[in-house]
């Protein structure tokens, strides 16, 4: 008889390719597919929620896998696979048993994504690789200016990466929330899915209008174009996680 398992799950993307299994060096699933083997004596495969990019990092990363054997002891098995896992940097907060029809990617309804800024002067030293350094100072009315015009169903192609396998370009944002404690500023961003790359490339066009070098005019002109030649430079990938995946 056949067990499904549904697995949430912590990293930090520094030293990753990203989620997916890549020939060009070390994945968050490849590492996953791995000690699980190890654990459970049979070959797994992974299925993830969201495609982080290289350098992301997750909160709550979900994902399911599929094995005869039934996991008895949940406290033993989070016990023993975190310890394989803990030189990755990688944590299974917990594990949960599904349908057998539940599938981690496909039947998610929103994904949860969260973008840090440390707007200041002074270098990181804590959240350095964790988060954007912006040293010139950035203004959050018009972070959250630009952030109503984001939210909604439109064509996203400025902010998508060439690269992007997605059907369609068109896409709802659902809501976005900025708030800002001292020099932190954190954008979250929710969607059933995302782009490649639609969500640094949304935060660099915010940090153009923030810091003034566009207006609002500007900002609407590039995301109206659906070209990506219009789009400002991604936000580098260290500042953002995915916190959380709802079904």
């Amino acid at each position: 008889m056949m067990h499904n398992y549904q697995l949430i799950i912590e990293y930090d993307g520094s030293n990753f390719v990203g989620w997916q299994f890549q020939k060009n060096g070390r994945s968050v699933q490849e590492v996953l597919e791995k000690n699980l083997k190890r654990l459970l004596k049979k070959k797994i495969r992974v299925i993830g929620a969201g495609r982080t990019d290289k350098g992301v990092h997750a909160f709550g990363q979900s994902a399911n896998f599929l094995i005869q054997k039934k996991i008895e002891n949940k406290k033993n098995f989070l016990n023993s696979i975190n310890f394989f896992l803990s030189k990755y940097l990688i944590s299974v907060i917990d594990i949960k048993k599904k349908k057998l029809s539940f599938n981690a990617r496909y039947d998610a309804k929103q994904r949860i994504y969260e973008y840090k800024i440390i707007n200041r002067q002074s270098n990181l030293a804590i959240f350095k690789e964790k988060a954007w350094h912006v040293k010139k100072k950035l203004n959050i009315k018009l972070i959250k200016k630009g952030t109503k015009i984001l939210q909604g169903t439109h064509d996203f192609s400025t902010f998508r990466s060439s690269s992007c396998s997605a059907n369609s370009p068109i896409k709802t944002i659902d809501n976005v929330k900025v708030k800002k404690d001292k020099d932190i500023i954190l954008i979250e961003f929710k969607s059933k899915s995302f782009l490649q790359n639609q969500v640094r490339s949304m935060v660099g066009c915010l940090k153009y209008l923030s810091s003034e070098k566009w207006d609002l005019k500007k900002f609407k002109l590039a995301m109206n174009s659906k070209k990506r030649s219009f789009c400002a430079p991604p936000a580098p990938a260290h500042g953002l996680y995915l916190t959380k995946v709802k079904y």
